[in-house]
């Protein structure tokens, strides 16, 4: 069985202690792939310094999470996008819009996404979306794109079944992390509407751990947590669904397997 965790944060600090051994544990869960977006400027070395170290697993992204976006974005995204190498990046991300902590900067947000789908269509990258509180917004900006060959992810997806059907409507795939295994999360009812051919797999390590390691720090092996729900819904083996999620995931981001 071999799995993708299309998601994780491996350079934050929450992985100084043990990095090595979380990557062990991943691997010996059958996670061939650890895929790395990034959050700002100074996340890029870290980030570069994790993949360097263990280039055989782990793949990195280029890109500006929304709530870094502040009024001197424009030097920062700059500076972050002069990080870029064709060839070295498999996606632009973590990008997108974020309206739960704070609204100051929506139209500085909008513009830095802007952007970035553009340099991503320009050196034909996939891009990861982040999206929270903030759907309708995002919808709004990818309807410039509707007739461009933009792909990627939203990230961390919860939402009802209308915004499924309208991300996959748009070319996109659902990424689906540990809110899946919650309790009472709706998302079990809505993924079980969804074909698996338009869902990838992810952790968003350290943050929002499956159950049940709910209350630990998440990490890259716990994935296969989030393969066993899904599994479950579509009443299929953790097989069946580990093939066609890391298919699409390497199809998405365009990696050839060994």
């Amino acid at each position: 069985m071999t799995l993708i965790d299309t998601h994780t944060h491996l350079y934050l600090p929450e992985f100084d202690s043990d990095l090595p051994l979380a990557i062990s544990r991943a691997v010996n869960q059958g996670v061939k792939y650890m895929f790395l977006p990034n959050i700002d400027l100074e996340s890029v070395e870290p980030m570069l310094k994790v993949c360097s170290q263990f280039p055989e697993t782990c793949f990195p992204m280029i890109g500006m999470h929304p709530t870094s976006v502040k009024e001197n974005y424009k030097a920062e995204l700059e500076a972050i996008l002069n990080h870029f190498e064709a060839g070295q990046y498999i996606a632009i991300g973590e990008i997108g819009i974020d309206l739960y902590w704070d609204k100051t900067h929506i139209a500085e947000q909008i513009e830095a996404f802007r952007y970035q789908l553009d340099f991503a269509l320009k050196y034909d990258l996939p891009v990861v979306i982040h999206c929270r509180d903030s759907f309708q917004s995002i919808m709004d900006v990818l309807k410039d794109y509707k007739n461009k060959p933009l792909t990627g992810v939203f990230h961390a997806f919860s939402g009802p079944k209308e915004q499924a059907d309208l991300i996959i409507k748009q070319g996109f795939k659902l990424g689906i992390g540990g809110v899946l295994t919650y309790k009472n999360a709706k998302l079990k009812d809505v993924l079980a509407q969804v074909p698996l051919e338009h869902i990838v797999l992810e952790t968003d390590s350290p943050y929002l751990t499956p159950v049940p390691k709910r209350g630990e720090r998440n990490e890259s092996a716990y994935v296969s947590f989030v393969c066993q729900k899904l599994a479950e819904i579509n009443e299929k083996t953790m097989e069946e669904v580990a093939e066609i999620t890391t298919n699409n995931a390497l199809n998405l981001f365009k990696l050839k397997t060994a």
